[in-house]
C-alpha cells in the first residue's frame, strides 16, 4: 500500500523505495488507511493465509515475489509468488531505518494487551530473505508495510 497520509514514510524517506514497496505506517495509522471496503487483516485472517500456503514452516517462500529480495549467504531470497500475494521487503523503521531488501513486515488488526513494556501491542506478520518461512512479531512502536483484505 502506498498511501501518502500522516503516519506513513518512505523507507529512508526515498520515494523509490515507496514506488517499490509502499510506505511504512505507524501503528495508529495502520489501523485505519484501508480504503472503504477494505480492512487491516486480523491474526486469525493472516493465520488462513499462512495455512494455506503450506503453514508457518514454508509459507514465506511462496508469499514472497519472484524477484526484488535481496540473496542470502549466496541463495536467493526471492520466492515463488505461488498465489499472487506478490510480498516484497520493505523493511521497517524503529527511530531508524532498517531492512529494506531483506525483510517484510505487515500489520495486523490484531492487539495483544500488556505484552511490551508500552502497553501492548499489534501482531505483525515477518518473512525475511533468509528464511522460508514466517512469523509473527508483537510490536507497539515501528513503522511496517499494510496489506488490506477485502470486506
Amino acid at each position: 500500500m502506498n498511501c501518502d497520509v500522516a503516519g506513513s514514510i518512505c523507507n529512508e524517506y526515498d520515494p523509490d523505495n515507496c514506488a517499490k514497496y509502499g510506505r511504512l505506517y505507524n501503528r495508529a495509522t495502520a489501523t485505519s488507511v484501508c480504503h472503504s471496503g477494505w480492512h487491516l487483516p486480523s491474526k486469525d485472517e493472516w493465520d488462513v493465509l499462512v495455512n494455506f500456503a503450506g503453514g508457518a514452516s514454508t509459507a514465506g517462500t511462496k508469499l514472497k515475489a519472484t524477484k526484488g529480495w535481496n540473496d542470502y549467504k549466496g541463495k536467493s531470497g526471492n520466492g515463488t509468488d505461488e498465489y499472487g500475494f506478490s510480498a516484497l521487503p520493505g523493511g521497517f523503521s524503529g527511530g531508524s531505518f532498517s531492512q529494506v531488501g531483506t525483510q517484510g513486515h505487515w500489520w495486523s488488526s490484531s492487539e495483544v494487551s500488556g505484552s511490551l513494556s508500552m502497553g501492548g501491542g499489534n501482531y505483525a506478520l515477518h518473512i525475511g530473505n533468509n528464511s522460508d518461512g514466517v512469523n509473527f512479531d508483537i510490536e507497539g512502536i515501528p513503522l511496517y508495510s499494510v496489506r488490506c483484505v477485502k470486506d
